[in-house]
């Protein structure tokens, strides 16, 4: 189905689970993922709630025409699609990229969202986050999305899961090439993280209770990341994830839906 942005481009979403449900959950892309990456997440949910995942414009199946979009940006198109669908006071769960949206949909909306998951997420950036992200730009400019992959995967999932894949890497990495990825509208998204400034000073005017979910062994976002989160958000509660990586909703699955569970009943 699409949405129209009250700036006039179209953002892909889907309804899924149980549609007479008290609860509906939002759940938010990665920077290469689109809503198939929810995969192996929502079946967990299905039966208690209403599903609705979306692809951020210039993401998935969404608009590819538009300029970069600050997260503001992002986080109003999201209000947009919860509006016309006429959801009161979701809960929004975001991953990496989508847990920046999240936190921009909090602060801009503290009145229309009921709780907010923040899965391998970020409030600041370092000189190491800005060298792999600096790698990954070099990386699609000379190779494309082939050769970004290539350097990415090293750093978004675990020593683990290359010693033993839920999903073959060859698979995945074919799958997601056959996916149509644009390499313009990924550099697009990458400068929104480019120039986002410090969120921590913000992170206070997030009002919903909040679970932050980290991995332990993230490469792309160590631990620390979580813990300033934490730090600055009043009230927050953060889980760890042994053993897993960065993309969380492939790595260490049935510990992030447990944990999702209790909180958001």
């Amino acid at each position: 189905m699409i949405h129209t942005t009250d700036d006039g481009f179209q953002l892909y979403y889907e309804v899924t689970g149980k549609k007479d449900a008290k609860t509906t959950i939002i759940f938010l892309n990665g920077l290469t993922q689109s809503t198939i990456s929810w995969g192996l997440v929502t079946p967990y949910f299905a039966g208690d709630y209403q599903i609705v995942l979306m692809d951020a414009v210039l993401q998935g199946k969404s608009d590819k025409s538009s300029d970069w979009r600050s997260f503001d940006t992002h986080a109003r198109d999201l209000k947009g699609l919860i509006d016309e669908l006429k959801i009161e006071k979701p809960v929004v769960i975001g991953l990496s990229y989508g847990s920046m949206i999240a936190q921009h949909y909090a602060v801009l909306y503290p009145e229309a969202l009921q709780k907010l998951v923040l899965m391998s997420s970020l409030s600041h950036k370092t000189p190491y986050f800005d060298a792999i992200g600096h790698a990954w730009w070099r990386a699609l400019e000379v190779g494309g999305y082939s050769l970004m992959l290539d350097v990415m995967l090293p750093t978004v999932l675990s020593e683990g899961y290359f010693r033993n894949p839920l999903i073959p890497l060859e698979i995945m990495k074919d799958a997601r090439l056959q996916s149509g990825i644009d390499p313009t509208a990924l550099v697009k998204l990458m400068k929104a993280t480019e120039t986002r400034e410090d969120f921590r000073p913000k992170l206070s005017g997030i009002k919903v209770p909040t679970l932050i979910i980290h991995g332990e062994k993230d490469l792309l976002l160590p631990v620390s990341f979580a813990e300033e989160i934490h730090k600055n958000l009043p009230g927050s509660q953060l889980h760890i994830i042994p053993l897993a990586g960065h993309t969380l909703n492939l790595e260490g699955v049935p510990q992030a839906v447990t944990r999702i569970k209790q909180f958001i009943v």
